[in-house]
């Protein structure tokens, strides 16, 4: 599967990430297909660069962006639909004695 995610960059305890796109089992900071853009947390607001057109001709390609990404592109205003609901994780049942 192919994913749109964030690749960490920059010093330690500094972080600095570019939007790319890479195959779901490569290493977070391994290859990657495509670089979209860049997000820097630092910066008052978050600084989010997108080209956005290469964004949505990856998602139209069937891409999946992960959890923090697709927050980004909402921001950015790429990504304009709802977000689905996810199911929340079950809490475990209490143990009886």
């Amino acid at each position: 599967m192919i994913r749109i995610r964030l690749r960490r960059i920059g010093k330690r305890h500094h972080p600095y990430y570019r939007i790319v796109v890479a195959n779901q089992p490569d290493k977070r900071d391994g290859d990657f297909l495509e670089t979209l853009g860049s997000y820097d947390p630092h910066s008052d607001p978050p600084a989010v660069q997108v080209d956005g057109e290469k964004a949505k001709a990856w998602i139209a390609k069937g891409a999946q962006p992960s959890e923090a990404a697709e927050k980004i592109l909402r921001r950015a205003g790429v990504i304009t639909t709802p977000a689905p609901v996810r199911a929340a994780p079950k809490a475990a049942a209490p143990a009886k004695a």
